[in-house]
């Protein structure tokens, strides 16, 4: 949730902003310290640092916006029912949770012993059904795409 809360604060949006809004804000901020406007070379790198906070912060935040979230809602619905959990792992106060489909999503703001009690559950899958999905904030992380 820390890092949420830092990317809203970078672009400066609330957490009910639209990706419409996202997006303004983001090609605002863009025009502004853009790189290739600057001519100093100091300030360029600089330039250039802030534009990948940006970039990354805009993302970021699409992925999780509630917009992005109903979109993809089904599939999301449909790997989380029916495929097996293959692994999952906690670092940095998030839960990953990789899935026989190729799914990965990551869940924000799970507490330490949620996920302690998960790693001890005879069944993580089901505690997983049962205690986060559908009770913390997520979001898809990668698809992996099997090789044929």
């Amino acid at each position: 949730m820390k890092k949420i809360i830092e990317y809203r604060k970078l672009l400066n949006v609330t957490k009910t902003a639209t990706l419409k809004e996202l997006k303004t804000i983001y090609r605002n901020n863009m025009k502004d310290h853009h790189p290739d406007t600057i001519a100093d070379d100091a300030e360029r790198i600089a330039a250039e640092e802030r534009s990948t906070a940006i970039i990354e912060a805009y993302h970021f935040l699409v992925s999780v916006a509630p917009e992005t979230l109903e979109k993809t809602k089904a599939e999301y619905i449909q790997t989380t029912t029916t495929q097996p959990l293959v692994d999952f792992y906690f670092d940095n106060n998030v839960l990953y949770m990789n899935f026989a489909d190729g799914n990965q999503y990551e869940y924000f703001g799970v507490p330490k012993n949620i996920y302690i009690k998960m790693v001890n559950a005879d069944s993580p899958a089901r505690f997983a059904k049962r205690n986060i999905h559908g009770a913390y904030l997520y979001r898809s992380a990668v698809k992996i795409v099997a090789n044929s």
